[in-house]
């Protein structure tokens, strides 16, 4: 697989797949961009940590609290999250939601893209500090398959989109993503304070911002493959469809099992508990 690298309005000589030399050359000089080495190294710490290491080790120890460093790290997540949602609207807003031609054939629009895409790939490594939290405070039942593979892929889905298709078609994904990110990571930094938590009643409502944000995506990449000036490629809009898809069903059934459910044996309880001190009510009259 040949791609031509284009910078400057000159051609350059093409390159194999396997150079790992991307795209746009300024970006392959970026930090974690010039070789998936160091991010495929990251990816099986990452993963030898929060699925074997980590519960290892914890099991002989108590958790730790980490309570001023979660509140400081949602913090910067929120900070972080409204940043990359602005530099999002700078690009939309002007050039629509679908985008009226392909960016990318300018320079100074193809550095704006790049290099939106580049500040939310660089979101997507520190968000794998949720796990090691997760891991370190011994919340190992939060340490799904959900959430591991949701981290995992969207940090490496940007990764390849930015090496090899920088294109104005995910930027609407990340800006609306990031969104979501600014409500969640608020939420998780007012719950760390236990006086808030009787406020917090809303963080079912995160999850059906996450489906729903999901939903958006899909019908996005649709849209901007039948109607946008700059299409995606059949590569990037696959995986855009087929993930989209399966978070939402992944979101879907957490939510179904966290809170349908939930209510549903709750309510059940309930009714056994009421059935139960009625008896007993009986019984003393």
């Amino acid at each position: 697989m040949d791609l031509k690298i284009v910078t400057n309005n000159r051609s350059l000589p093409e390159h194999s797949f396997w150079d790992f030399k991307g795209k746009v050359d300024y970006v392959d000089e970026w930090f974690l961009m010039k070789s998936p080495i160091p991010l495929l190294l990251l990816s099986i710490s990452y993963l030898l940590f929060v699925l074997k290491l980590g519960p290892k080790v914890m099991k002989l120890r108590e958790p730790f609290k980490l309570r001023s460093i979660i509140i400081l790290y949602n913090l910067f997540q929120v900070t972080y999250s409204c940043f990359i949602l602005f530099i999002g609207s700078r690009l939309i807003i002007p050039n629509g939601l679908l985008g009226s031609s392909c960016l990318m054939d300018k320079e100074d629009s193809q550095w704006s893209v790049s290099t939106s895409i580049y500040y939310y790939f660089f979101a997507k490594v520190t968000e794998l500090m949720d796990t090691i939290f997760f891991v370190l405070r011994k919340n190992f039942r939060q340490v799904t398959f959900l959430h591991v593979y949701h981290h995992s892929l969207m940090m490496w889905s940007t990764w390849i989109s930015l090496k090899y298709e920088p294109s104005y078609s995910v930027i609407f994904l990340g800006t609306i993503n990031s969104f979501v990110h600014i409500i969640m990571y608020g939420y998780y930094a007012l719950s760390a304070f236990p006086d808030l938590n009787k406020y917090l009643w809303w963080k079912k409502y995160i999850t059906l911002m996450q489906i729903l944000q999901f939903m958006c995506i899909i019908l996005h990449a649709a849209a901007n493959y039948a109607y946008s000036g700059c299409s995606p490629s059949y590569t990037l809009l696959a995986t855009i469809l087929l993930n989209a898809s399966l978070f939402v069903y992944l979101f879907a059934e957490f939510y179904v099992n966290s809170y349908v459910n939930k209510n549903k044996l709750n309510s059940s309880s309930n009714s056994i508990n009421s059935v139960a001190n009625g008896s007993v009510n009986e019984k003393l009259d």
